[in-house]
């Protein structure tokens, strides 16, 4: 079976990439957004479709509107349900289309979604994965514009 989805505990995932939004606090907006940000980059790279869950009961207050769509979609725990409960429901409903990668720091969690037939990885082994991804997407686009420049220069 194909990669279908990944579904990612956001803030586990905040808590273990101190370089992402250096500086700001992890349950902040800001740090919510670059982390968005950098997933969307991955899931454009890669083209399976990303889910990050953050604990809470809706959106903090003051948090501005993110761009949410079934590509890469944000979602927030309602009152009295945590993120991890959130993961294992999806994981379950999304296992009979495909297989689903979670991505959690939650060695229980962890087990739990390899109990519904889900494939687990930790944030830091997830981290490197999509820091390798970009960096080579950026050497590719680097090397596809030194082409098309050069192209450009011969064709005057």
């Amino acid at each position: 079976m194909a990669l279908m989805r990944i579904l990612v505990d956001g803030y586990s995932l905040l808590h273990n990439w101190p370089v992402l939004a250096p500086g700001k606090p992890r349950h902040s907006a800001a740090a919510r957004e670059e982390l968005i940000h950098v997933l969307t980059q991955y899931r454009d790279a890669i083209g399976t479709p990303i889910t990050v869950i953050f604990d809470g009961a809706g959106a903090p207050p003051g948090t501005p509107q993110t761009q949410s769509d079934p590509e890469v979609e944000v979602l927030y725990s309602k009152a009295g349900r945590t993120a991890d409960d959130v993961i294992e429901r999806a994981a379950h409903r999304f296992s009979e289309h495909g297989e689903v990668l979670v991505v959690t720091d939650d060695y229980a969690e962890r087990e739990t979604v390899l109990s519904l037939g889900s494939m687990a990885w930790s944030c830091l082994n997830f981290i490197q994965t999509i820091e390798g991804t970009l960096s080579e997407l950026r050497r590719e686009l680097k090397h596809h514009n030194r082409k098309e420049r050069e192209r450009f220069q011969r064709s005057r």
